[in-house]
């Protein structure tokens, strides 16, 4: 039998990020706010001066440096180890990616498999990689936005779990449309990790379906 949402545990989560954490800070907004049943188990950067270990400490959240060398794109080999020794160590359920700027290798797909998570500014499978909001922008579409998508062994290719759109203004500068995406990503997260928090995702295929009863 189904548990109820007011009889489920906090989700617990770990949230992997390199720099300023405003994604982070939307997550923490939300449990705070009571809209979010989860509970923030640690935050670990790769860059030990990032904003988002600062955060963390704000709010009396885990915090960790964990360097990812010697590489410098991705986190393998013995930086993975380290990494799910310390995720494994605080209980994490859900990995969250808050502009954490490694590729996620096979170690931690397959020891997360499903549980991890990220968000992209585009309307995926639309412009991954980087700069996408620049990508749009230049291509002349008409609507930008965001995507919350479970993290697979692609880039951006994952099943996708919510997204957001934004328009495209005439006088948008990349600067101004990154802005309005970010606004739109501050609720994308939130609502993606609720749904997960209740039960209500699953995977058909590649395809998120959304459990609403």
């Amino acid at each position: 039998m189904q548990q109820s949402n007011k009889n489920r545990p906090p989700l617990k989560i770990a949230v992997l990020g390199s720099g300023k954490g405003s994604n982070c800070q939307s997550i923490i907004d939300a449990i705070r706010a009571g809209t979010l049943n989860a509970r923030i188990v640690c935050i670990i950067s790769d860059v030990k001066n990032a904003f988002i270990l600062e955060r963390a400490q704000k709010h009396g959240i885990p915090a960790e440096y964990i360097s990812a060398a010697p590489f410098k794109t991705k986190l393998e080999g013995k930086a993975e180890q380290n990494y799910l020794s310390e995720l494994r160590k605080y209980g994490a359920e859900v990995i969250v990616l808050a502009g954490f700027m490694r590729i996620i290798k096979k170690g931690m797909l397959e020891a997360f498999a499903g549980r991890i998570l990220n968000i992209h500014p585009a309307l995926l499978p639309a412009f991954p990689g980087v700069e996408s909001w620049k990508q749009a922008l230049n291509y002349g579409t008409k609507i930008a936005g965001c995507t919350v998508h479970i993290v697979n062994e692609g880039t951006d290719t994952g099943p996708i779990i919510v997204q957001r759109a934004v328009p495209i203004l005439e006088n948008d500068t990349p600067e101004t449309l990154h802005a309005r995406i970010q606004v739109e990503e501050h609720k994308a997260y939130p609502e993606a990790l609720k749904l997960l928090s209740e039960g209500r995702v699953s995977l058909d295929g590649r395809r998120v379906k959304i459990n609403m009863d």
